[in-house]
């Protein structure tokens, strides 16, 4: 039988020789993951399972990145608890303030996830690691719990959707602006529980760092999981970071898909997640004048350092818009300290930017940026959804790092292209 990327991962981790859409199966993990908000609530559910140690100690990893450092006495206690069971169990991938980074750029930046992993995480876009042609997906952290307790998780497996790339970005086009792009064509459930599987010649154009941003918001279609073919590049980014053996899954050329888009990377405009749904997507020939009062650049889906540096070239010698207020997040310790060492932190400073450690707060509405009534925000996060970022009358415009910064300057929704 045929099979796609996703489903020859999920057969070789469940000791099956083929699997089919819609077969219930259950697969070894090779990672647990949680972060401070959703492991308390695992941990909770693991003391009643009753089993005295975590599978391997080696494979569960908790990251302290919501609202860390702690925002307020229940995030302390939350963390607490969280560093208390690691240090009690012994997990050796615990990170926390000093040592953490925001979990979805850390793992892969620490060599913790390669290519033909299967992974789940207590957070909906650790779909981020298909970029490494890895299978992997948010859970509840019920499921969290017991994929501690017995390193194994049941699936239904997903039927795919197949993304044929070609051709190459233009300047100021990123990542970004290709998964928006995707999501406004097929909708925030275009992809339900299905496997996005992105292949084809114009793959090889784009940088790692684009791809995990495009599978971070696979899930923003509605997607189970996205992956990438492993390619040299892939190969390269791993081997740098982990000694771990690659295994590397390919699509059967007579596998079945339930839709498939052909997409011309070089057609693909800069472009606008506007309120309240990451699939209201606009380009710059639909936008008019739209002020706003914040700029977050940074997250999950945009922290990265190619990220932080597209913002800082175009930031470079220029001021920050009057009333507007531009927050900066590195992803991890090691990006920030490298935007240190490059002057980028200087260049943010000097154009009137905060810059932050790293954390996830602003974008689900945490700390560190929160909107007031009315507000509006352009942010490089993931979710634009009613009250994501603050008040429920507030708005978030999700959009690449380059029309960020661009619009931190104008002082509303600007073209990099034209600045």
């Amino acid at each position: 039988m045929p099979m796609t990327m996703t489903q020859k991962i999920l057969a070789s981790h469940a000791g099956l020789d083929k699997v089919e859409a819609g077969q219930l199966i259950l697969v070894s993990l090779d990672r647990v993951l949680g972060n401070d908000i959703t492991s308390p609530v695992a941990i909770k559910e693991f003391n009643k399972i009753g089993t005295k140690d975590v599978y391997d100690k080696e494979k569960v990893t908790m990251v302290m990145d919501h609202f860390a450092p702690n925002k307020d006495i229940k995030a302390a206690v939350q963390c607490k608890m969280c560093r208390d069971f690691c240090e009690e169990k012994n997990v050796t991938h615990f990170y926390d303030v000093g040592r953490m980074g925001i979990e979805h750029a850390l793992l892969p930046e620490k060599g913790l996830v390669v290519s033909g992993d299967v992974v789940i995480g207590a957070d909906s876009h650790t779909c981020t690691y298909g970029a490494l042609g890895a299978f992997s997906t948010g859970v509840g952290s019920t499921d969290m719990a017991c994929g501690m307790a017995t390193g194994k998780a049941w699936f239904k497996v997903p039927s795919a959707i197949k993304f044929v790339l070609k051709g190459k970005l233009n300047k100021y086009v990123s990542g970004k602006d290709v998964i928006l792009h995707i999501i406004g064509m097929i909708g925030v459930d275009g992809a339900l529980y299905k496997s996005m599987e992105f292949v084809g010649e114009g793959v090889s154009s784009l940088t790692i760092y684009d791809r995990l941003t495009i599978c971070n918001m696979a899930i923003e279609a509605g997607a189970k999981n996205g992956i990438f073919e492993v390619d040299e590049q892939t190969i390269a980014y791993i081997k740098e970071r982990s000694d771990r053996e690659i295994v590397s899954f390919k699509a059967d050329e007579d596998a079945e898909y339930d839709e498939v888009y052909e997409i011309d990377l070089s057609k693909i405009k800069s472009t606008v997640a506007f309120p309240h749904l990451p699939e209201n997507t606009k380009t710059f020939d639909e936008i008019g004048d739209i002020k706003i009062d914040q700029v977050v650049i940074g997250s999950c889906t945009n922290g990265q350092y190619k990220d932080i540096e597209e913002a800082a070239m175009i930031l470079k010698g220029k001021r920050v818009a009057k009333n507007v207020r531009a927050i900066i997040i590195p992803a991890t310790q090691d990006i920030y300290l490298k935007a240190v060492e490059n002057g980028l932190v200087k260049i943010f400073i000097e154009a009137g930017c905060v810059v932050s450690t790293p954390t996830c707060g602003p974008c689900l509405g945490g700390y560190m940026g929160i909107l007031a009534a009315g507000e509006r925000a352009v942010a490089t996060t993931n979710r634009n959804f009613v009250g994501r970022m603050g008040d429920v009358t507030s708005e978030v415009y999700l959009a690449s790092p380059a029309v960020a910064a661009a619009s931190a300057i104008a002082g509303k929704i600007a073209d990099p292209s034209k600045m």
